[in-house]
């Protein structure tokens, strides 16, 4: 399979992007050396082999979650553009 220009437009248009002639023809060279690397991938003989679910078997170390420093509201609103004292306004979003 290989990548052409149609192929990236529809890419494009479902990303929401606009790309530019020398972008679109960058791109399809980067997308076909895509495919073309998971066609090398794809004559490796996988007969047996598990799929990984982790990289490693060994286990995750999680710490404890440690609290470091602790600002005030007043601290935290110095900077906010808009604020009623004890909060952050933001525009309405939701009709």
């Amino acid at each position: 399979m290989t990548i052409d220009e149609q192929t990236v437009d529809k890419i494009a248009h479902l990303a929401r992007l606009e790309l530019a002639p020398d972008e679109k023809a960058e791109m399809i060279a980067d997308m076909n050396k895509i495919l073309g690397f998971m066609d090398k991938l794809n004559e490796v003989d996988t007969t047996g082999v598990e799929p990984l679910v982790y990289m490693t078997d060994e286990p995750n170390i999680l710490r404890e979650d440690v609290v470091k420093q602790v600002i005030t509201t007043e601290e935290a609103l110095k900077n906010a553009p808009d604020h009623d004292g004890s909060h952050f306004l933001v525009a309405k979003v939701i009709k």
